[in-house]
């Protein structure tokens, strides 16, 4: 799949005790167990993004909103790659505007 053929991924970060740190925050790969943002040839750099370990990540998954929480965030080059523990369905009902 090119480039220009990938679907638009998204996903909210939430902090406890401050409230939602992203909403619709582009990612690059979206798996069960976290997610990566490549910044090559992007204009925002990675030292402009604040997750940490303990924020809520939500996304999009078949029509459902999926919750995690972040472990671990780690930077290898241009790329951050977030890992998530808990990954479940919220459910049908579950809103976050």
């Amino acid at each position: 799949m090119s480039h220009n053929e990938r679907p638009f991924i998204t996903v909210d970060i939430e902090r406890r005790g401050y409230g939602r740190r992203y909403t619709s925050l582009p990612v690059d790969d979206l798996r069960r167990d976290g997610f990566a943002i490549d910044f090559t040839g992007a204009y925002i750099r990675p030292e402009h993004i604040d997750i940490r370990p303990g924020d809520v990540v939500r996304w999009r998954e078949n029509g459902r909103l999926v919750q995690a929480e972040v472990t671990s965030v780690q930077l290898e080059g241009l790329v951050m790659q977030v890992q998530v523990t808990g990954a479940h369905l919220l459910p049908p009902d579950a809103f976050y505007p």
